[in-house]
């Protein structure tokens, strides 16, 4: 199918050194990921006591 959209008259960019650029602008997300499996277990431990309170209570 053809391209309908009008031209600006400009070239699109090149990805040449996107890899490159990507690599270095990205963030350390190791803080994410250690906050993410923290939150995980608080609400694994949160569930599994409010299971163990609920089979006591039966």
């Amino acid at each position: 199918m053809p391209d309908i959209r009008p031209s600006t008259g400009q070239q699109p960019k090149r990805a040449g050194n996107t890899a490159r650029r990507l690599a270095k602008e990205e963030p350390a997300l190791k803080g994410t990921f250690v906050s993410v499996l923290l939150l995980a277990a608080f609400i694994a431990i949160t569930w599994i006591g409010v299971f163990i309170l609920f089979a006591a209570r039966n």
